[in-house]
């Protein structure tokens, strides 16, 4: 079986936390699903009108997170972990059953997300991948914040760049090819914030399942979290999880160069809606053979991240 048709999961995983700014307990179960389903979010907890599109048109908000709604105002938030792991592994198809609005945070990263689907297994089946291809370079600059997609010929490439005036955090930058480098890194990298940050959380009702479990916490020149980072650029590897999981929301995998400088949620978002404005920018294309290297799948990835 070519690892380049389409592939889905092999068995249900179920898993269960705390919601980040809710701060409710959610339950989610993510599902096999058919050829050509893609990624789909059901709210089990309503019962009509509860499917919704995880797609860049369908974003209603993006503050701290992602949250996608349907026509119907049903809604899911902070999506981006989940998403970043179905992309960087090469999940094309699953059903994702949740009982709540927002999405669990778990440990803070992808981490247990990867390794339910290491667990779980994956199933290739014989419909062929569809792509995106980037024909044209699409940017956007918004004061000191820029982000760009590119031209590239084979290759899903991020290059991501934060700058803080925090001694902890500074300023990092790192350049990940999706399809061929080892992304434990990046899987295992944790959202994270100023400790003096919290309180504006609380204010906007948001961050009230936030705890040292499930962020890394940086308070002046010290990092609270007891067992400190999980590897050295934990900041910027995290804001290139997010990245992935923003431009999954294209719907398919993206041949494409990415460079972006002090963005996030709404930035990836406006640039997709920009990209997809004008048809010249981009191709749809079914992936047929061998027209790509073999590690476009990422399949390295599939490894437990202990």
């Amino acid at each position: 079986m070519s690892i380049l048709t389409q592939k889905t999961i092999s068995k249900k995983i179920s898993l269960s936390g705390i919601g980040i700014h809710s701060g409710k307990n959610v339950k989610l179960d993510i599902l096999p699903a058919a050829p050509n389903t893609g990624i789909l979010f059901k709210r089990v907890d309503l019962k009509k009108n509860n499917l919704i599109y995880p797609l860049y048109n369908n974003v209603s908000d993006t503050k701290l997170c992602t949250t996608i709604s349907n026509e119907h105002g049903v809604k899911v938030s902070t999506i981006e972990h989940l998403m970043g792991a179905l992309y960087g592994i090469g999940i094309d198809n699953v059903v994702i059953e949740i009982n709540s609005e927002e999405v669990p945070i778990l440990d803070g990263s992808a981490k247990n997300f990867v390794e339910g689907i290491n667990n779980a297994g994956i199933t290739f089946s014989d419909q062929p991948i569809k792509i995106i291809k980037i024909n044209k370079k699409v940017s956007l600059n918004d004061v000191e914040k820029f982000i760009s997609l590119d031209i590239s010929n084979v290759t899903s490439e991020i290059e991501f760049e934060i700058k803080y005036k925090n001694k902890i955090i500074d300023t990092q930058k790192n350049k990940v090819n999706i399809f061929e480098d080892n992304l434990e890194n990046i899987f295992n990298s944790r959202t994270f914030c100023l400790y003096e940050d919290i309180e504006k959380l609380k204010k906007l009702n948001l961050g009230k399942g936030g705890s040292l479990e499930n962020a890394v916490v940086v308070n002046n020149n010290k990092i609270l979290n007891k067992d400190g980072l999980r590897n050295n650029l934990e900041f910027v590897n995290h804001k290139i999880l997010d990245c992935m999981g923003d431009l999954f929301l294209s719907g398919y995998k993206i041949i494409g160069s990415l460079k972006c400088t002090q963005g996030g949620h709404h930035l990836t978002n406006q640039l997709l809606r920009k990209v997809f404005q004008n048809k010249n920018n981009y191709s749809l294309i079914e992936i047929k053979g061998k027209q790509l290297p073999h590690t476009f799948t990422n399949y390295q990835n599939l490894k437990s991240i202990a």
